[in-house]
């Protein structure tokens, strides 16, 4: 059994994966990220774990309320003598792969005297893939160079040979292309040498604890030769907190109210749910701010909000009055206007919550608003002291697109059983 094993991070977002192998204690050999937004945001949780691990998360909480600025943190970082893995940002392609490969082949011999990996993680970005995606534009789907993108992921397996692989996407992917998406991930991990269940696993985040129905398709494969090895067995605990616990908590804001600067956590003792999982030790929050709404869409929100309370039923488009109405389209997305519920658990956050919060309206009808970013990143398990960077769409994405960490440490803890086996 090792102490720890290596891990290379592909399409690493904000860190949502990453964070689940951290807390199971893997190294990275690197990290690969092409928005510079999610490179920044795990640069920054990246400093927060190696500074929290050498006894120095008195700098971060400086940074978190900021007392000091990004720039300052890191270099005080650096000055203490705090490294973090190599984040490439850069996009996945077949211009760069050489490039990158030469980078982390470098680094895999100088630092760790190896020529392998233990485990490659990742998942391609998924919107070509998305069912609501392909709804919209089934053309521009059909030919989408994201489609594609899995083929780097097998380059990197070719040339970096892990004992075992998580590849993570969207559900739409296993019929993505007529099928022919699933079916070439299978063959070319075959013809690497590699075992994959012809059967897709799909998982839902909430039987990791997540408060969010939240499923996606998990594929987990190991070199041919460790006949022992079986996808492993998830536990499904269904958390028995409700949204509600995980907001009520937070300050009251009405549209356009808010700071994405430090703010106090409201009185009162917080569920075992909050304390044990979510909340931090520095007595606050960031990223709680408001969008701006204007008053005929914080009037379909109370409609929303009221009938769902009430009825437990989603407000149609169609229902609503006349002088509320301005789509034209009155048969298709009549469910444009979603409440997120909070007498149980979620619907999936999606990486859409950027452009508008109409799918994502907060259950309380006296706010009449959509999820800010700190809500949206709890309803995805990633505790307070968790930093996004870049402006508040760019926040919304890298929450929306993310593994959620608690389901993400689940499937790392089984990972690291099947290593220890080998």
């Amino acid at each position: 059994m090792k102490s720890s094993y290596l891990v290379l991070d592909l399409f690493s977002g904000g860190g949502g994966l990453t964070e689940g192998f951290i807390r199971q204690s893997f190294d990275f050999l690197g990290h690969i990220e092409m928005d510079r937004n999610a490179a920044d945001t795990l640069e920054t949780r990246l400093y927060f774990h190696e500074l929290k691990k050498k006894g120095h998360e008195t700098l971060y909480e400086q940074y978190y309320r900021e007392d000091i600025t990004r720039d300052q943190f890191i270099q005080q970082a650096t000055d203490v003598g705090i490294e973090i893995p190599k984040i490439i940002n850069k996009e996945l392609s077949v211009s760069s792969n050489h490039e990158i490969i030469r980078d982390l082949r470098k680094t895999l011999e100088k630092k760790y005297h190896r020529s392998d990996v233990d485990v490659i993680i990742g998942g391609p970005p998924c919107q070509s893939f998305s069912l609501a995606g392909r709804g919209k534009n089934r053309e521009r789907a059909s030919t989408d160079p994201r489609n594609y993108l899995y083929r780097h992921y097998l380059r990197l397996m070719k040339e970096f040979r892990p004992k075992i692989f998580v590849f993570e996407n969207v559900p739409g992917l296993i019929s993505a292309k007529k099928g022919s998406v699933f079916n070439n991930v299978v063959t070319g991990c075959s013809r690497l040498g590699y075992h994959l269940d012809d059967t897709p696993h799909i998982l839902d985040a909430a039987g990791f604890g997540v408060l969010q129905e939240r499923n996606r398709v998990i594929f987990i494969g190991w070199k041919n030769g460790s006949s022992h090895l079986r996808y492993p067995d998830f536990p499904k605990n269904r958390p028995e907190e409700t949204v509600w616990e995980i907001l009520n908590d937070l300050p009251e804001l009405q549209a356009g109210d808010g700071t994405d600067k430090f703010q106090k956590y409201r009185k009162g003792r917080p569920t075992g749910y909050l304390s044990e999982k979510i909340r931090n030790s520095y007595g606050g929050i960031r990223h709680h701010q408001a969008r701006m709404h204007n008053e005929r869409d914080r009037g379909i929100y109370r409609i929303a909000v009221r009938k769902w309370n009430e009825s437990g039923h989603r407000l149609n488009y169609n229902e609503l009055p006349e002088d509320l109405k301005t789509h034209r389209n009155r048969h298709s997305f009549v469910d444009r206007f979603k409440v997120v519920d909070k007498n149980s658990i979620s619907h999936a956050v999606l990486a859409h919550l950027a452009k508008d919060g109409h799918y994502f309206i907060h259950p309380d009808i006296n706010q009449a608003r959509s999820l800010t970013v700190r809500e949206a990143a709890r309803i995805q398990s990633f505790p307070d002291d968790y930093l996004f960077e870049g402006p508040r769409s760019a926040k919304y994405v890298q929450i929306g697109n993310a593994v959620p960490p608690l389901m993400a440490e689940g499937i790392a803890e089984k990972i690291k059983e099947m290593l220890d086996s080998l």
